[in-house]
């Protein structure tokens, strides 16, 4: 061997030597010193509990494959119970077109599986989602005479599931229903609605799963803040029943009541008060002229459309029952009192139509009778009369009681042709004639019929109207 390479070899030696002497020293240094202990950790004081631990699968720890989920707890056993809470969190809508209502609330489900049982060191449950539901058995409860019914899937599906050690279970899920309400509308605006929403397991018998509200009426909570538009929610409770099938047997069923109460002010401003007005406007053609007939005939015509209209849009919003409602008596009321006001001109422009043609034919004989009688003078206990195209009512009411002796007519320049008209008292006439002229007095005084019209519309109305809010409110 050559000599460098001898000299290199020693030098690699002692440089080993030197770096194990080196690390020695080091130990030694910061290893403790005699009859000292090293401080324990207080970690590895801390008990692992087994439900927390990712060692082991969640189908191991609860032994899912070790047993058939698609049987019942204790099957072939007594019936399983299952207990029910419920929290209404909004009640979202009520349709009278449809006759339902839309409910958002946490259905939570109570029951005890002995096949989930799980050993745990500090009694702890173990909270799932929903991906373990398809996995075990969960009660089928769903609810009757609904319509539309899904769970929530915002951002996941909003289902738990929590076992306890001991396989007690709790399922919860937030689920939105429509479902069914049978209305009664006789005392619609007025009235207050009990809608019910039912729960029921779907396969199982009474037999098989027992279904109860778990704490009563106190398995029944809602949130202070529910509040609709039209109805005042007066109370929540809850009843319990057996149904019956003829085909599959008994069953637990389970309700929810709630009694609804409908706001007035809102059909008081929409519906009765256009209404009231436009009857109190029909009466205003009480005060026109009879002669007016432009103005009272499209009156008239008007208050009878826009009653239609009030009509038409209040039963546009309601279901097609066969019964009457309390808005339908009082519309329909009203429509008549606008109806007959214009059957009331109508009297009246008829009866003045025939006394004009009375009076034309009695202008007629005036000036037939002042041909052949030209002079009245000296007859005793004459009155005179002026009649012509516009001669007032009071001047014509003044013919009862008396009889026509003698007329005489008169030409007046720069006037309308008038006819003076001589009546004389006759102790004489029989009775026919005065029964003739009541009833002439009768057909002067047509309007009459708008006085006693201005007093008997409204009198009679304003009774309707007492009686009605007496037997309704």
């Amino acid at each position: 061997m050559p000599r460098y390479t001898r000299v290199l070899l020693l030098v690699l030696c002692v440089s080993l030597i030197g770096e194990c002497r080196k690390h020695r020293s080091r130990k030694k240094r910061w290893s403790a010193p005699a009859g000292t202990h090293k401080p324990a950790n207080p970690l590895s004081k801390k008990v692992v509990d087994g439900t927390k631990s990712r060692k082991v699968k969640t189908s191991h720890l609860l032994r899912i494959d070790e047993h058939d989920f698609t049987m019942r707890p204790a099957f072939a056993g007594p019936a399983v119970p299952v207990g029910v809470d419920v929290q209404v969190e909004s009640l979202d809508s009520i349709s009278e077109v449809d006759m339902d209502f839309t409910m958002t609330l946490y259905l939570r489900h109570y029951w005890k599986d002995e096949r989930l049982a799980f050993p745990s060191a500090t009694n702890k449950s173990m909270t799932f989602d929903g991906r373990l539901v398809k996995k075990i058995w969960v009660p089928d409860v769903f609810f009757v005479h609904s319509k539309r019914s899904f769970i929530h899937d915002t951002t996941t599906d909003n289902i738990m599931l929590r076992v306890f050690p001991d396989g007690h279970v709790l399922y919860s899920l937030r689920v939105t229903v429509t479902a069914a309400c049978n209305m009664d509308f006789s005392r619609f605006p007025l009235d207050s609605q009990t809608c019910t929403l039912e729960l029921e397991s779907y396969a199982y018998t009474d037999e098989d799963l027992m279904l109860y509200w778990k704490s009563g009426d106190e398995s029944l909570s809602t949130d202070d803040r529910i509040s609709l538009s039209q109805f005042l929610i007066q109370k929540f409770h809850t009843t319990s029943r057996l149904a019956f099938y003829s085909s599959t047997g008994w069953y637990n069923r389970l309700y929810i009541n709630f009694t609804l109460r409908r706001h007035i002010f809102f059909f008081l401003l929409q519906t009765y008060f256009p209404a009231t007005l436009m009857v109190m406007l029909s009466w205003v053609s009480f005060w026109i002229d009879r002669r007016a007939v432009p103005a009272r005939v499209s009156l008239g015509i008007t208050t009878v459309l826009t009653m239609s209209t009030i009509i038409t849009g209040v039963n546009a919003s309601m279901p097609r029952v066969s019964y009457i409602k309390a808005v339908d008596i009082y519309l329909w009321v009203s429509f008549v009192f606008v109806f007959l006001s214009v059957l009331e001109y109508a009297a009246v422009n008829y009866l003045t139509t025939l006394r004009d043609g009375k009076d034309r034919k009695l202008r007629e004989k005036v000036k037939e009778q002042s041909q052949t009688l030209p002079c009245t003078c000296g007859m005793p206990h004459t009155k005179t009369m002026m009649l012509d195209g516009t001669y007032s009512e009071e001047d014509a009411n003044s013919l009862a009681g008396y009889t026509r002796a003698s007329m005489v007519a008169e030409d007046i320049s720069d006037k309308q042709e008038q006819m003076v008209v001589h009546l004389s008292l006759d102790n004489e006439s029989t009775g026919t004639k005065k029964k003739g002229i009541r009833g002439f007095r009768i057909i002067q005084n047509t309007h009459t019929i708008d006085t006693y019209s201005r007093m008997i519309f409204p009198g009679s109305y304003i009774l309707f109207n007492l009686i009605y809010w007496c037997v309704y409110c």
